[in-house]
Order: C-alpha cells, then structure tokens, then sequence
C-alpha cells in the first residue's frame, strides 16, 4: 500500500533544471517531447522571478513541440472511467427492480432526499478532490494531498453534522413533514462519501489503480447490493434500503483510510488547507450551479405541466444523459494526467486532439442510442408514460454530449489554471439560460422544448469557457472533415426517428445499432494506438544538432509524465499539425 509518488527519472535534480538553466540554454535538445519535464515547473499565470512556488503552466523557452500521445488516455486510462462508471451501470440496473419494491410513494420520497443528498455532498466536498490533484502535481509527491485527505475528513463530517441538526428547521419548507427518518438516513450517507471521493482523488493522482478500484466498487457498488439485500430480507421499504449505502460508504472510507494513511499534520498546514479552500469553494459553487443547469428543467416542467410531465421527461433525461455522465466520469479520471504535464503547449494539444477523438466514439454511440430507444421504452416504463413520445426527447438530450465534451476540454484547462471563480460565474450563467430558455421553449413544445433548452445551455457554457480561455496558446476547433462527420451521424440518427415504430421496425433498428459496435470499436482502436510519424513531416523537419551526450533522452518512458498512466481528456493527433 505504496503512498509514495510515481517512479521518477534516475536523477531527479536532472530533470529539475529550471529553464534557464545554462546547460539547457546552451545545448537545447530538438527532439519532441510529449511534456518536456526539463522545462521545469511552469506556473498559472506569470509569478515574480522570486516567487518559487512551483505550479502547471507555460513551457520554458527551451520546450519543444510536443506530440501529443493520446493512447494512454484510451488505453489504461479507461479502465479507471470503467471502474467510475460502475455506479451508472449498477444504478441503471438497480431503479427498476427498486421502483417495483418500493412502490410510487416510496420511491418517490428516496429520489427526493437522494435530491438533498447531491447538494450536500457538494458542501461536504467543497472542491477538495480537485484541489488535491493539483496540490500532488506541483509538489511532486503525496505528502500535502495527503494532509488535505485529512482536512477533507473533517470537513465532510463537520457539514454533514450541521445539515443533520439543523433538519427540522428546513426539512418542512421543502415538503418532507414531520416524518425525517428517511431524510436522516441518506443524509448520513454524505459524510463518508465526500470523504470517499477525497481519498479517491488521491489513489487516482498515484495511479494505484487496484486500491482506487477496491475503493470505488465498495462505494458504488456495495450500497446497491447491501441496500437491497437488506430490503429483501428484512422489509421496511427506503429507509432500510437507505441504512445499505449508510454501511456501504462506511466501509469504503475505511479502506480508503488504509490505503491513504492521511496526515494529521494537514490540519494544521494553513498555507496549504488555505490555497486548497480557495480554490476548492468557488468549484463547489461552481457544482452547485451545475446541479441547477441539470435539475433546472424539471423544477420548470413541475411548474408548469405538473408531475406526469416531469415523471415522462426523467425516464428520457436519464437514457439520454447517460453518455454526458459518462464524459464527466472521464474528465475527473483524466485531471491528474493533464494536471501534471509539464508544457502548456502540449497540454492545449492534447486537450483539442483528445476533444476530437470523444467526437469520433460519440458518433457511433448517438446513433446506436436513437435506434435502440424505440425498442427499450415500453420495456423500461408502462404505458402511461407514452413511450413511443420519448424517442426524439432521448435523441435530442444525447445531442447535449457534443457541447459537453467541447466543454469539458476548456473546462480541464481552466481548473488547471486554477481559474474556479471564473468557472462558478460562467456555470452560473448557463444554470440561468437553461432556467430561462426552459420558460420559454416548454410552453409551445412540451418536454422536448426542456431537451432543446440543454442543448443550448451546454452549448452556452462551452462557448463562455472558450472566451475566458489563456490566448498563450492558439485554441482551434475540430477539423472540418470531421464536423461533417459528427453532422451526417446526428442527420441519419434524427431521419430514424420518423420510421414506423412497430416491432418488425423496432428490430431491424437493434440489428443496425448492434452494427454500430464494430464502428465503435475500430474508432476506440484508433484511439488507443499512439501518434504515427509521417514521413513528409519528418522530411520537412530541420536536421536536429549533435545532442549533448549527458543529456537524458526526452523520448525515453521513463520521462513521460509520471501519471501518464492516468486518464486525461480527449485526444487524437489531427491537431497537432494546427
């Protein structure tokens, strides 16, 4: 149960040369590197020259070109997006067998408090799982993460503690009564998932994958099965159930713990706890407006057409947003690779190239998801919800991962920057476009008209994070060809919509969407394999000078960034030539 950080170059001080280093000056190396560690360690925004507090920014003036590698992001780095999106599956399997136990009216209370839950899990959190990834970038080791692991802890259990105490003064205003069992129990699940996610971030930034994975499936996946068996054999309907995530998040926090070892010490390291809290409380207000941008629709369908609007509108919001949690599981994955890279330059390209390749695999999934929802509907809900409806608002919801992977890529960059106050406004805005468009396309269209309006707020918030973007280094969109990849994909899964709905047709759709998986499959392939040398490129290249022997080679593995490993954020090498 190793805490120490990943494997570093055989002379450390080698590769710590700042970048105006004589030796470095003298004789600068020509190779490519795919995030040039002698480049030393860049910062957000400029410091004065004797500032030497280490951060993630711009390349040392020796820095070469770099070429970004996007095979680790799709290769090992997907394994820790699989482990995370465990919780989808589960939960996707888990709700209809749990609708059916507990009946409308229990079910019902169990989605409203789990409602609670989400924003206090925020508060309990405030952002620290982020601020820790950063912190273990720059340090270079675990030593300050793992102190704000314990700062975390005592934050996650100080919050939850006041919601808990506090709960008869606001559990009636939001339509609970005076029964607050139920509403305790999940309540009491905030605590050690906040600090489950804390310590998460920490295995993640290591790259210890088994621990992370140990951890993660206890947390995601024990809450489900212990809630369940518990609600089989003893009755007692959600609040039993509730009681299973309760020792479930527990026992993941335990090992956790183990895994961690969180420094007491942290607690009392206030220049650290202080810079990790005023980064991490804008990205919780940031969370909390992201909440609002996602949950907004609903509370403006409940106003205005009442619950079987909003109980129609759910079913397909979540089979359509399925792929946008996915994309948000992969982007928490992937921070501690681009949080380390070392050259800003690099870090920007493997942003737009990694970018493009989720467009490439988002094609073939927005396809397969509009021919399978007509044949899934009347299976997953009864016929009140009048399935056959759902089809284009499921098609129209998945649209929203477009924009979604277009924000999460300048979105990554910006928390690198440490830029959380920017972030909290420019989410804030597009929770109040969603809520205002939502006012106004609901009227005349319904429940697609809420679908429509989150598109366009995602859409809002990708372009606002693009404007705020540092201009040190040249942001380009997608290629042009492969725009009109992504608009003949959403063409032919639109024209599907308009076919017959009978089961014959219902068929043939699953038949074709099976023939997606191969398409899927050939472009994860692609992804994985790491960026081809061309010829003419290295024709035209200039003829490198002698390198210096002593000078250690950049291409070497065992230079890459330590955490290489880990997931980062799109890729492919179609903008490297940009």
């Amino acid at each position: 149960m190793r805490s120490a950080p990943p494997e570093r170059p055989d002379d450390p001080a080698e590769t710590r040369l700042p970048p105006t280093s004589p030796r470095h000056a003298a004789e600068p190396d020509p190779r490519p590197s795919a995030a040039s560690p002698v480049a030393g360690m860049p910062v957000f925004d400029p410091p004065p020259v004797a500032d030497p507090t280490p951060s993630i920014g711009s390349p040392g003036p020796d820095a070469a070109p770099a070429a970004p590698d996007q095979s680790r992001l799709f290769g090992r780095g997907l394994l820790y997006v699989i482990i995370w999106s465990l919780q989808l599956v589960v939960g996707t399997v888990v709700s209809p067998v749990l609708a059916h136990l507990l009946g409308v009216t229990d079910f019902g209370a169990f989605s409203t408090a789990q409602a609670i839950f989400q924003v206090l899990s925020v508060l309990a959190l405030l952002g620290l799982d982020q601020a820790l990834v950063l912190q273990h970038a720059e340090d270079g080791d675990a030593r300050n993460a793992r102190g704000l692991v314990a700062v975390g802890l005592v934050i996650s259990f100080v919050a939850t503690a006041a919601a808990v105490l506090t709960v008869p003064f606001w559990a009636g205003a939001l339509g609970f009564g005076s029964e607050h069992d139920l509403l305790l129990v999940v309540l009491l699940w905030a605590a050690p998932s906040a600090a489950v996610q804390v310590m998460l971030a920490l295995l993640l930034a290591e790259d210890r994958f088994r621990a992370f994975a140990t951890t993660s499936i206890v947390s995601a996946v024990g809450g489900q099965a212990i809630g369940l068996t518990l609600l089989l054999a003893l009755g007692g309907g959600a609040l039993t159930y509730a009681w299973g995530s309760v020792i479930s998040q527990t026992l993941a926090m335990v090992i956790g713990l183990c895994f961690t070892r969180p420094l007491i010490g942290g607690l009392v390291n206030g220049p650290v706890a202080k810079r990790a809290l005023s980064f991490g409380v804008p990205l919780a207000l940031a969370s909390l407006a992201y909440f609002v941008l996602n949950a907004g629709d609903r509370i403006v369908l409940q106003r205005l057409m009442g619950p079987d609007a909003v109980g129609q509108y759910q079913v397909a919001y979540v089979v359509g947003s399925s792929v946008i949690l996915l994309l948000s599981f992969t982007n928490s994955a992937w921070a501690p690779h681009f949080a380390k890279m070392r050259d800003e330059t690099a870090r920007f390209a493997l942003a737009m190239t990694a970018r493009n390749e989720i467009y490439r695999l988002l094609n073939p999934i927005i396809v397969a998801l509009t021919l399978v929802t007509p044949f899934a509907m009347p299976i997953l809900v009864p016929a009140s919800f009048d399935p056959s409806s759902l089809t284009i608002v499921v098609f129209v919801v998945a649209l929203t991962a477009y924009p979604a992977t277009a924000g999460g890529a300048s979105g990554r960059l910006l928390t690198i920057e440490r830029r959380a106050k920017t972030l909290g406004v420019i989410t804030g805005v597009a929770a109040a476009a969603n809520v205002g468009l939502n006012l106004l396309l609901v009227p005349p269209l319904g429940i697609l008209g809420a679908a429509v309006a989150t598109v366009i707020a995602y859409s809002v918030l990708a372009g606002l994070q693009l404007v705020v973007l540092p201009k040190r280094v040249a942001w380009h969109g997608a290629p042009v060809g492969l725009l009109l990849t992504v608009l003949a994909s959403v063409v032919v899964a639109a024209a599907t919509i308009a076919l017959p709905q009978t089961l014959e047709w219902n068929i043939g759709r699953c038949i074709v969407a099976l023939a997606c998986l191969p398409w899927f499959l050939r472009r994860l392939a692609a992804a994985r394999r790491p960026p081809e040398v061309v010829a003419e490129d290295a024709a035209e290249a200039p003829a490198p000078e002698a390198p210096a022997p002593e000078a250690p080679a950049l291409d070497d593995p065992a230079l890459d960034d330590p955490v290489a490993a880990m997931p980062a954020h799109r890729s492919r090498h179609d903008q490297e030539t940009s």
